[in-house]
C-alpha cells in the first residue's frame, strides 16, 4: 500500500504545487491524499496512479478555491512560492516553463477547472478521459476547459522564439549586476516594459502595486540596494545563485535565512520582461527547508 503511494508522491506534489503555486499548501494536499489512500478500499483500486491523482486534484481544487477568496484582500501583488529546482531542470525547456514564475502568474487568472485541466493535460499529458474522470465532467466539457484555458495562456504566455541559452545569459546579465549593485548594468538589460512584482505580504516592506516601465523599475532597484531590509543590515545579507522555479535565481540571505527571491522573465529581445521579488517570510519556507520541486 505504501510503495505505491510513494512512488507517485513527487508526482502529486508537481501537481498539487502546479495548481495551487504554493509549496505548504501542496504537501499538505499530499498529506491528505495519503489518508485518503490508506483507507480507501484495495479492490476498488484498478491503477493506483489515476486514482491518486485524482484524489490530489479535487483536493487542490478545494484549497484553490478557498484561496482565491483570500488572496482578493492579499496586501499587494500576489505571487506563487517561490521553490527550488533541480539544475537539470532549467535545461529542459518544457519542463522549466511549466513551473516558471511567469507561467504560474498566469494560471492565477484562469478559473480553479481551468487551471487543473491546463496542468494535467499541458504539463503532464494525462490524456482528456482520465482527466474527465477525475473531475467528474464530461470529455467533451474538459476539452472546452481545456482549449479555453490554452488559448487564455497563449495570449499572456506567447513561447519565445529566442533560445534557451540565449535567455539564460539574459537572466546571468541582470542577476550578475544586481550581485554587483550595477544600477547602470541592471538598466542596460531591461526591457521598456518591464515589470517589478514585489510580493511582501503586508509583512515586510515591498510595492502596493506591480512597478511598470524601465525608468519607474530602475529607480526601485535603486532605492532599495544597499539600505536595510527586513531588519536586515546590508553588511549581515550575503547573496547566492540558485535555480528557482526552473530559472536561474538569486537568493538573498540574511543571519536566520532567506529574506529575499530574485528571478526574471526574458522577452524575444534578450531583455527583462519581468522581475519576480518575493519577501514574504510565509513563502521563503520551501528555499529555507531546500525543498526541491521533484518534477
Amino acid at each position: 500500500m505504501s510503495e505505491a503511494f510513494e512512488e507517485h508522491r513527487g508526482l502529486l506534489f508537481a501537481v498539487a504545487y502546479r495548481i495551487l503555486g504554493t509549496a505548504a499548501d501542496a504537501e499538505d494536499v499530499v498529506q491528505d491524499t495519503w489518508l485518503r489512500w490508506a483507507a480507501a478500499a484495495r479492490a476498488d483500486v484498478a491503477e493506483p496512479k489515476a486514482y491518486l491523482v485524482r484524489i490530489a486534484t479535487n483536493l487542490a481544487l478545494d484549497r484553490l478555491r478557498s484561496a482565491q477568496v483570500r488572496r482578493e484582500t492579499y496586501v499587494g501583488p500576489w505571487l506563487p512560492e517561490p521553490i527550488l529546482t533541480a539544475p537539470d531542470v532549467a535545461e529542459d525547456a518544457e519542463l522549466a516553463e511549466s513551473v516558471s514564475m511567469a507561467l504560474l502568474v498566469v494560471l492565477e487568472t484562469l478559473s480553479p477547472l481551468e487551471r487543473a485541466v491546463f496542468v494535467l493535460k499541458e504539463v503532464f499529458g494525462f490524456p482528456h478521459a482520465e482527466i474527465a474522470a477525475a473531475l467528474d465532467r464530461s470529455e467533451a466539457s474538459v476539452r472546452q476547459l481545456g482549449a479555453r484555458a490554452r488559448k487564455h495562456v497563449q495570449a499572456r504566455r506567447p513561447r519565445y522564439e529566442t533560445g534557451r541559452a540565449e535567455r539564460r545569459a539574459a537572466s546571468e546579465r541582470f542577476l550578475e549586476a544586481a550581485l554587483g549593485g550595477d544600477i547602470n548594468g541592471l538598466m542596460e538589460v531591461l526591457a521598456p516594459d518591464v515589470t517589478l512584482w514585489t510580493d511582501g505580504g503586508g509583512k515586510v516592506r515591498a510595492a502596493l502595486r506591480t512597478v511598470h516601465g524601465a525608468d519607474k523599475v530602475g529607480r526601485f532597484l535603486a532605492a532599495v540596494t544597499g539600505v536595510p531590509y527586513a531588519g536586515v543590515e546590508p553588511a549581515d545579507m550575503r547573496y547566492r545563485r540558485a535555480v528557482v522555479n526552473g530559472e536561474p535565481a538569486l537568493v538573498v540571505d540574511g543571519p536566520d535565512g532567506p529574506i529575499i527571491t530574485v528571478s526574471v522573465d526574458v522577452d524575444d529581445a534578450g531583455r527583462i520582461a519581468a522581475i519576480h521579488l518575493v519577501s514574504n517570510p510565509d513563502k521563503l519556507r520551501a528555499v529555507r527547508t531546500g525543498r526541491v520541486l521533484p518534477v
